[in-house]
């Protein structure tokens, strides 16, 4: 009976998701079918406008990829840390990254992202041109659903760069590619996720030291907390003056008057900015955190709690940056097949439409919202524990990061950081536990050592008296008394070797993880680029 029941539970659960998921399917269903009915309506009587209406659909699959599978990063180790609910950063997220399309979006992008291939080799034919790019845009989307269903956290940028490679290889051989840039694209590979985490072990080592570590950590806390957030601001500020304010930057000198030539905000100016906010942001918080620390408890959970609003800040910043700097290159090449159709060329840059805009940024919201909880709750806590200080580090190296690949010309993808942030501060878990494990060890081992003299003695005493003629009564119940005393011995050793094999066997990091999404990485390029060939021969067979 009992088991009648639970078949039944599982049945109604199987049908309540199969009931969302198909609610879920419904909603993105009407995004797409939207998408191309504006498309094919705005354009009518143009050359290959079906084409144009068929590559926003595409385009509007692939920004909702991009939500369920790029958007985790900024807000998944929130998430995990419990500083944000799942449906806080889903708002949270999706308004920032809109605003960030919208607001601070590139007007310009180059159609053929970081020059991986040459468009001169298309020989000025816009159709197998017009095929490639649509080629690149849903096999880089087909992609981002394949590894968010295998909750594998992804780069936009390398599936959109794969796809280029292979339709451009399929269009015009392999000639075509730029393999130094490919070189420094699969440098990129260890470059990211390997500054991401000692960037952020380095962090959440240092709050450690500085505060956890510490006997009166409210007092610590007081101290560092403010220098700490400072430090993140400061890196938020100039990252988004560099990398997400480039299309509004004029504006912004033309208010303050700050610069003769607002072409380009460079990073003296943009770290300049990012001092002054660092310095108002010091002093505000030094005035509240003195005030909260009253109420604090000298446990690190108590100290954890001041890191939760900066680390809400920090998601918020994270998802303004990616949609002012990732959307556009992600619905770049949707860009490119609407700049080929409106002028029946090939230009090397080519403008975003406001529709297209708004193409990345809706679908980035809708994709997030639909389907974007599976992979935050990988990055948020199936990698590694999270707690506020070690998800306030990887934010820090998320920011950070940026700001020093490109200022030594580094291809890094934000992904890879964020995760590797993650591994970062999981590893430094474990490596100061083994420095801890290590004494626990030692300290078993003695004591195994102690208990086998002490059963070496028993053992002898008891042979003794078992050898013994004419034994006593006590003699008797000297026997009994140390066979009890033998076995209370073994199980004493048993017991330590046991503790021992376990303290060694703690693992912060789930390696089961770390493969898939290595993996993950490592073939995403070329997969991409294998299943955009196809397609684009799929393409050129159907046309012709």
């Amino acid at each position: 009976m009992e088991m009648i029941q639970t078949v039944k539970k599982m049945e109604k659960e199987a049908m309540k998701s199969s009931g969302f998921d198909f609610i879920r399917l419904g909603f993105a269903l009407f995004f797409m079918v939207a998408v191309l009915s504006y498309s094919f309506l705005s354009s009518g009587g143009i050359p290959n406008n079906v084409f144009l209406a068929i590559a926003a659909l595409f385009g509007a699959y692939m920004a909702m990829n991009i939500g369920a599978n790029d958007v985790a990063n900024n807000v998944g180790p929130a998430v995990g840390s419990k500083a944000l609910t799942m449906g806080g950063a889903i708002v949270i997220a999706a308004i920032f990254e809109a605003s960030g399309a919208f607001i601070a979006g590139g007007d310009v992008v180059k159609t053929i992202k970081k020059g991986i291939i040459d468009i001169d080799a298309f020989g000025g034919n816009v159709d197998p041109f017009i095929w490639a790019m649509m080629a690149a845009l849903l096999a880089a989307a087909l992609w981002l659903n394949f590894a968010t269903m295998m909750k594998a956290p992804v780069s936009t940028t390398h599936s959109i760069v794969g796809g280029v490679m292979g339709a451009g290889i399929a269009a015009a051989g392999f000639t075509i590619v730029s393999w130094g840039t490919m070189g420094k694209i699969a440098a990129s590979w260890v470059i990211s996720p390997v500054l991401g985490g000692v960037i952020a072990a380095i962090f959440l080592y240092a709050i450690k030291k500085t505060i956890v570590f510490q006997n009166d950590k409210v007092a610590a806390a007081r101290k560092w907390v403010p220098i700490f957030v400072a430090i993140m601001s400061w890196a938020f500020v100039t990252y988004l003056t560099l990398k997400g304010l480039k299309k509004i930057w004029p504006s912004i000198v033309d208010v303050l008057v700050f610069l003769p030539d607002a072409k380009k905000p460079s990073f003296l100016i943009a770290a300049m900015f990012g001092l002054i906010v660092a310095g108002v942001v010091y002093f505000i918080l030094k005035k509240t955190v003195a005030n909260r620390a009253t109420n604090l408890q000298n446990t690190r959970d108590s100290i954890n709690l001041l890191f939760t609003v900066p680390l809400i800040f920090a998601a918020a910043l994270l998802s303004f940056a990616h949609g002012a700097n990732d959307v556009a290159n992600a619905i770049g090449p949707l860009a490119a097949i609407n700049d080929a159709v409106m002028t029946g060329g090939i230009s090397v840059k080519a403008g975003i439409p406001i529709w297209v805009m708004a193409v990345g940024a809706l679908g980035i919201a809708i994709g997030l919202a639909l389907y974007g909880p599976k992979l935050i709750r990988t990055v948020g806590s199936e990698i590694t524990e999270l707690d506020q200080m070690r998800a306030f580090s990887v934010a820090m190296a998320a920011s950070i990061t940026v700001i020093i690949a490109s200022q030594l010309g580094l291809p890094v993808s934000s992904t890879h950081i964020a995760v590797g942030g993650i591994f970062g501060v999981g590893f430094l878990r474990e490596y100061l536990a083994s420095t801890g494990q290590e004494e626990v060890v030692e300290k078993e081992q003695s004591n195994i050592e102690d208990e086998k003299k002490v059963l070496k003695a028993y053992n002898s005493e008891l042979k003794t008296l078992e050898n013994k003629e004419n034994k006593s009564k006590s003699d008797y119940e000297r026997i009994v008394d140390l066979y009890k005393a033998i076995d209370d011995e073994e199980e004493k050793i048993k017991a330590s070797k046991k503790h021992i094999k376990n303290v060694e066997k703690v693992k912060y990091v789930k390696r089961d993880a770390v493969k898939k999404i290595i993996a993950a990485w490592v073939i995403t390029v070329p997969a991409a680029a294998v299943l955009s060939a196809a397609i684009f021969f799929m393409i050129r067979g159907i046309v012709l």
